[in-house]
């Protein structure tokens, strides 16, 4: 039904009524995924007094958070619990249910495609079972990175389809998520909520509904600024580790120690912030997010050159590591090919397990391509899970990381700079060191056998 439907003749959505309920927490949340953004962010609901309805495609993952588990290892089990016996979170794989909420929260994974180009398939298929069970008074709101535009071109044509109204009869809007996961700093609620809204009453609604669950809220203009602001964030981040990690390279043919640069420049009070090298980025956003950018500009006729030259050298650091590494190994009288060698830490990031992107996957293909054997210990990954990208390694166990373990190869390769490895005891049985983390010299370990990449 179009949105231009005699439907939208009755009376509007009771907004006065419905921000005063916001306001006294006397709604329902609903937030579809419960993955690394999801579960945090309706454990904070929880928290803050409302009743939190969460979907999720996994049966598994349901059953575990309505028996009080954690799915997500830094996320504390009695955090689960504690919102599950009070009654105030229940999980759920019943979409039919999407109904019950005053207010859904799209937290769902938008990856891209093998030629890297958005893939938009999570958001359509979630946003396609709430206007099946759309309602009047509803707010929804995409936490999901985007391209500018998504929200009002894609999102909202959907659920006007139905017959309701935009602004009269739902209220929609986009406030993404900015998740750091095993961050002991910044957690959901401290982190300042950037939200955008599709017309004045919409990010009314939004910003009476995070102000009950964030410290502070920054509302913008539109919900194309607020797609627009998360990407800059992460396309910053994106463009500066390209800056360091090809600063590596170039001083690691000079026979200079990029970390050392690093320490002194950040030493200056004033217009520099430090950024540090590493095998390959990781995580959801930021080897992910630039991407959905430079497509969007492509539909304007616009190069984002910047953005595309900093993807292809963060693209290329797992194969200067490998490079670096081979030529290690060979230095040390064996062959490449032929060899053992021992990944430290296979999750994106230190001290968590989550595996998105990691590029200690992409470091597994090649060594293994060269005809070396690669295996793992990760503290927070005891198995490779399945994903889009690396199929063929889901399965794989971590080993564990004794003296006789480390001795038993020919190398190891630090790709993730956990605090729970004991790089001493890796050192001193190891027959070479390849550290990409700069970890055994923050850790005082000066060894000829370490060799950074």
């Amino acid at each position: 039904m179009p949105a231009t439907d005699t439907t939208h003749a009755g009376p509007a959505a009771d907004i006065p009524a419905l921000l005063a309920r916001f306001q006294a927490r006397q709604v329902t949340i609903g937030i579809i995924g419960l993955g690394y953004v999801g579960l945090p962010l309706a454990l904070t609901a929880a928290r803050a007094g409302f009743s939190v309805l969460g979907f999720d495609i996994n049966f598994s993952y349901v059953e575990r958070l309505n028996g009080g588990e954690s799915t997500i290892k830094h996320i504390p089990a009695a955090a689960v619990a504690e919102a599950v016996s009070s009654r105030r979170l229940e999980a759920t794989t019943d979409f039919s249910r999407l109904g019950e909420p005053d207010a859904l929260l799209i937290c769902v994974p938008t990856p891209l495609t093998k030629h890297r180009e958005p893939d938009l398939s999570y958001v359509e298929t979630t946003a396609r079972a709430i206007a099946a069970r759309l309602r009047q008074g509803q707010l929804i709101v995409l936490e999901s990175t985007t391209y500018p535009g998504t929200t009002d071109e894609v999102l909202k044509p959907l659920f006007e389809a139905t017959g309701l109204a935009s602004g009269r009869d739902f209220f929609l809007a986009f406030s993404p998520e900015r998740e750091d996961p095993g961050n002991p700093d910044f957690g959901t609620s401290t982190i300042p909520k950037v939200i955008g809204g599709d017309g004045p009453e919409a990010l009314t609604l939004a910003d009476a509904l995070y102000s009950q669950l964030v410290d502070t809220t920054v509302p913008v203009s539109s919900t194309a600024t607020a797609e627009a602001v998360k990407l800059t964030e992460n396309i910053f981040r994106a463009v500066n580790i390209a800056l360091v990690n090809e600063l590596k390279v170039v001083y690691a043919a000079m026979g200079i120690d990029v970390w050392e640069v690093i320490e002194a420049a950040k030493t200056k009070p004033f217009g520099f912030m430090p950024f540090y090298p590493g095998p390959g980025l990781g995580g959801h956003c930021i080897p992910i997010d630039p991407f959905y950018l430079t497509w969007k500009a492509r539909e304007y006729d616009i190069t984002t050159r910047f953005i595309e030259l900093a993807g292809q050298i963060n693209t290329y650091m797992p194969y200067y590591v490998v490079d670096r590494l081979a030529e290690a190994v060979d230095r040390n009288g064996i062959p490449f090919s032929g060899s053992k060698i021992l990944i430290l830490g296979v999750a994106y990031k230190k001290n968590v397990d989550d595996m998105r992107e990691s590029p200690s996957l992409k470091l597994i293909e090649l060594i293994e391509a060269r005809g070396a054997q690669a295996d793992f210990h990760d503290p927070h990954v005891p198995e490779l899970p399945p994903t889009r990208k690396h199929g063929p390694l889901a399965g794989r166990r971590s080993v564990a990381l004794t003296a006789d373990t480390v001795h038993g190869y020919d190398a190891v390769l630090i790709a993730t700079d956990h605090d729970a490895v004991d790089y001493r005891l890796v050192v001193e049985h190891a027959k070479l060191v390849v550290d990409t983390r700069n970890v055994c010299a923050k850790a005082g370990i000066v060894d000829g056998r370490v060799i950074k990449a």
